[in-house]
C-alpha cells in the first residue's frame, strides 16, 4: 500500500464515512455503523476512489426510499445494525446479503458501476427482510 492509498484511506475513514453515517441518522433516524474491510482496498486506489460512491450513496437513496414513511424509518431503524463492505476483483465475487441485522455487499468497485448493486437492488433485499 503506498502513500496515496493510506491517504485515501485516512480520508474516507475522518471524512467521508463519518458524513455518511450522519446521513443515514437523518435519513432513519438512526446512526447505523460501517465496517469496511481495508484490507480488501488497500492496493485498489481505483476501488478507494469509487468506494462512497458506489456503495454509501446508492444505500442512502435506497434509504431515502424505504424511509419516506414513519414505518419505513422505524423498521430500519430495528431492522439494521450495521454494513460491512468488502472489494472483490470481479464480478464473480461480487455478492449482498441482509441477515441479522448486518447489510454485507462485496463490489468490485474498481469496475464503477459494472462492479456494484445498484439502489434498487439494497433496496429489495433490505425490504423483504426488513
Amino acid at each position: 500500500m503506498g502513500l496515496n492509498e493510506r491517504r485515501k484511506i485516512k480520508e474516507l475513514q475522518d471524512v467521508t464515512f463519518p458524513g455518511r453515517v450522519k446521513e443515514i441518522e437523518e435519513i432513519c433516524g438512526k446512526a447505523i455503523p460501517y465496517e469496511v474491510d481495508w484490507d480488501s482496498l488497500a492496493d485498489d486506489m481505483e476501488g478507494l476512489n469509487f468506494i462512497d460512491n458506489l456503495s454509501c450513496h446508492r444505500l442512502n437513496m435506497a434509504l431515502r426510499m424505504i424511509c419516506q414513511d414513519d414505518l419505513g424509518k422505524e423498521a430500519v431503524r430495528e431492522g439494521l445494525k450495521k454494513i460491512k463492505l468488502k472489494n472483490v476483483k470481479d464480478k464473480a465475487a461480487m455478492k449482498i446479503s441482509f441477515d441479522g441485522g448486518v447489510l454485507e455487499m462485496h463490489c468490485a468497485y474498481a469496475l464503477r458501476t459494472d462492479g456494484m448493486f445498484s439502489d434498487g437492488e439494497i433496496r429489495e433485499m433490505l425490504t423483504k427482510k426488513l
